[in-house]
């Protein structure tokens, strides 16, 4: 065997394997998006909430409906995947929404009291969004809604 034939081999796997790198490369990029960019689903705002929960007496929902209240369990979270977001009833009565990104590594968080990231184990609190346990430092950001009916929606 001849050092050229190696070298045309050697050439020929790195040319075979680009495609698998180029694939675990943007893998890992998604994965590590800030929560910043998830976007919100057409037509809905999604803001930081100064006070989600429920929308002024009479109003009419202003986004999508993310889910049925009686879908949310007390003191625990539904994962809204198709949004990104993640809805909690800490208390009866009382929801609130967060991005389901964590702000770690960009990974999605598991539904329950607390929220769970399965990737490095990250833990957040269903009432606030804020960081139980690291190696997140920064609380999942929150999203305004209004629960109408029965629905919580995107406000």
């Amino acid at each position: 065997m001849s050092a050229g034939n190696l070298s045309r081999r050697s050439v020929v796997a790195a040319v075979g394997a680009a495609p698998l790198l180029a694939a675990c490369g943007a893998e890992a990029a998604r994965q590590a998006a800030p929560a910043a960019s998830v976007t919100p689903t057409p037509g809905a705002t999604a803001h930081p909430s100064a006070g989600a929960g429920r929308g002024p007496a009479g109003a009419a929902p202003e986004g999508p409906s993310l889910l049925a209240t009686s879908q949310v369990p007390v003191g625990g979270a539904v994962v809204v995947a198709a949004q990104s977001l993640v809805v909690t009833q800490p208390v009866a009565g009382e929801f609130r929404c967060f991005s389901s990104v964590c702000t770690h590594a960009g990974c999605t968080v598991r539904a329950g009291s607390p929220l769970v990231c399965p990737c490095h184990g990250s833990e957040f609190a269903i009432a606030d969004g804020s960081v139980l346990r690291g190696p997140a430092a920064t609380p999942l950001p929150e999203r305004r809604i209004a629960v109408h009916d029965g629905e919580v929606r995107l406000a």
